[in-house]
């Protein structure tokens, strides 16, 4: 099956999309999303205004709104970004959708294995879903692409500890006291670990 990509964008929708920039520039969310509103019933698979809009409405809370657009997203568009498919992982994930949450990551991480970010989304879902040693090797591919980040250390530190592999957790601490002080000394006092 080929790739399929966005057609290329009328005028007419340049300009809206310009408009509504514009709009968002100046903190005019909501007339933005009444341009990209006026975008969608031209061209209802618009990319840039379903991920917009999706964005939007993740800021705002409506997190069900945001759901609807970035699904309409990557159903219009399934190879267009890995990027798509993570922002829907993350709101599924965050609205407890976890079986979804996770197909959505592994779809990212199909498009791109070096998301990073979709590496923790997988690996903080499948600890979610009960899963702890299929998460271990997930956290540790999102350290070893995200090095310097606390976040897939100290994920992987505690799944550690509580798999009763407190060898594990204490390299992680130790290693974490040289560049993230603070969470080695947090991820000590959770884990009862000498930092």
């Amino acid at each position: 099956m080929p790739v399929t990509r966005p057609p290329q964008t009328t005028p007419g929708q340049r300009r809206r999309k310009l408009q509504a920039m514009a709009w968002l520039a100046i903190g005019q969310q909501a007339r933005a999303m009444q341009v990209m509103a006026r975008m969608l019933a031209h061209a209802p698979t618009d990319a840039w205004a379903l991920a917009s809009r999706a964005h939007l409405h993740a800021e705002a809370g409506r997190r069900t709104l945001a759901i609807t657009d970035a699904q309409a997203l990557v159903q219009a568009w399934p190879d267009r970004r890995a990027a798509d498919w993570f922002n829907l992982g993350f709101l599924l994930e965050a609205d407890d959708q976890l079986t979804a949450a996770e197909a959505a990551f592994r779809r990212a991480l199909a498009l791109n294995d070096k998301l990073d970010r979709a590496w923790y989304g997988l690996g903080l879902t499948l600890i979610r879903l009960g899963r702890p040693d299929e998460a271990v090797p997930v956290l540790r591919r999102n350290t070893e692409l995200q090095p310097m980040s606390p976040h897939g250390w100290y994920q992987l530190a505690r799944l550690y500890a509580s798999c009763q592999r407190s060898d594990e957790a204490l390299k992680i601490i130790r290693h974490l006291r040289g560049f993230e002080p603070q969470v080695a000394a947090q991820l000590a006092r959770e884990t009862g670990l000498p930092a």
